[in-house]
């Protein structure tokens, strides 16, 4: 197994938690708005084979500050 495939798989666990929590009544939205671009940004590479080989990561949505 790769050495971050754990942190990798457990990060993306929380990110999906967080996201099932935002979606509850009386959830906390500014706890959620507070965690989820820490979550985010600390994410590793995904590990090998999760990914199509052919994907180009430079081809997607423009980011709204690139426009």
């Amino acid at each position: 197994m790769c050495p971050n495939c754990g942190d990798f798989y457990r990060t993306v666990f929380l990110l999906g938690q967080l996201a099932v929590y935002a979606d509850m009544d009386g959830a906390d939205l500014d706890f959620v708005n507070a965690i989820t671009p820490s979550l985010v940004v600390s994410l590793s590479e995904p590990p090998p084979g999760i990914l199509s080989e052919d994907l180009d990561r430079d081809d997607g949505p423009d980011h709204p500050d690139d426009v």
